[in-house]
């Protein structure tokens, strides 16, 4: 299987139909068509709907576009990882982030370092920890921004020199933005939005056995889309402070939990990592700043 052939396959999945595909990648369509009728003998599946005038996938064809995009990501970053070893003035670096206001730290040194190479280009994923440290075992990410310990067997890892506060995204017009501070008990019965991730990691911390007593309406792994959903009038968001802005202008506010509940944040990369000159400069450009923020 060669990654020019992976490429193709892909290029057909996202058009959907063979004609166009085949002048996007410039070759002809009964070469593309055979590079696909030979890509489906090799696999012993088939791996496409033909229709008269459009091609879809099978399931096996969903499945075969899920790991090659994943293949074609490494083999692309492994290109730019060599091609960076002897051009330390530019390159790319792959990057994973939890969301946190925390990434401020990831931004100061992007800021320090863009100053004196402006030819690196950064490629941020965003997404809770499982997400993200999937990605940075792959290969895929250099090194990764989380909100849970980190397991020390498997990374390094630095501790960033703050922390995030839980509370809860409400619109200023409900009842329980007269409050400064949000108990267990204002909760219950109000449809709540959070990230997947702190309904098993965060929040049992703060309620202990009682977290089914809360009615838990939806989990979303970025902040600002459960964000629409309390604009929207459906309920309130536990999360962090300060991911959704909520000064005079905005109709949401923000109020702490109380006891209050403190999430830490880690800078993690793989042991025995081998780093590009690029991001072994990021790295020690975070290293500073989080020594002497």
């Amino acid at each position: 299987m060669e990654i020019r052939v992976l490429r193709y396959f892909l290029e057909i999945a996202r058009e959907g139909n063979m004609s166009r595909a085949a002048e996007r990648l410039h070759v002809t369509q009964p070469t593309l068509s055979k590079q696909m009728k030979d890509l489906e003998q090799e696999l012993g599946k088939k791996l496409f709907k033909r229709g008269s005038t459009s091609v879809s996938l099978t399931d096996e064809g969903m499945l075969l576009r899920k790991r090659a995009e994943d293949l074609l990501a490494l083999a692309d970053k492994i290109t730019n990882e060599f091609q960076a070893m002897d051009d330390i003035t530019g390159g790319d670096i792959y990057i994973g982030c939890a969301e946190s206001y925390l990434v401020k730290y990831l931004a100061r040194a992007v800021k320090k370092l863009s100053s004196i190479y402006p030819n690196i280009h950064y490629h941020v994923t965003s997404g809770d920890t499982e997400q993200v440290t999937e990605r940075l075992d792959r290969g895929l990410l250099d090194m990764a921004f989380i909100v849970e310990p980190p397991d020390l067997s498997k990374y390094n890892y630095l501790e960033v020199p703050e922390y995030d506060t839980w509370g809860v995204l409400m619109r200023k017009d409900n009842p329980l933005a007269t409050k400064e501070a949000i108990i267990f008990d204002d909760l219950l019965d109000i449809p709540i939005f959070c990230s997947e991730q702190s309904a098993k990691m965060d929040l049992p911390r703060w309620c202990s056995d009682n977290l089914d007593r809360l009615n838990i309406l939806a989990t979303f792994n970025l902040c600002n889309n459960g964000a629409v959903f309390v604009r929207e009038g459906l309920g309130v968001e536990l999360t962090f402070d300060k991911l959704v802005e909520t000064n005079a202008e905005s109709d949401l506010c923000f109020r702490p939990i109380t006891p209050p509940l403190h999430t830490k944040m880690y800078v993690i990369w793989k042991k025995y990592q081998i780093f590009t000159p690029v991001a072994n400069l990021l790295l020690e450009e975070i290293k500073k700043i989080i020594v002497l923020p």
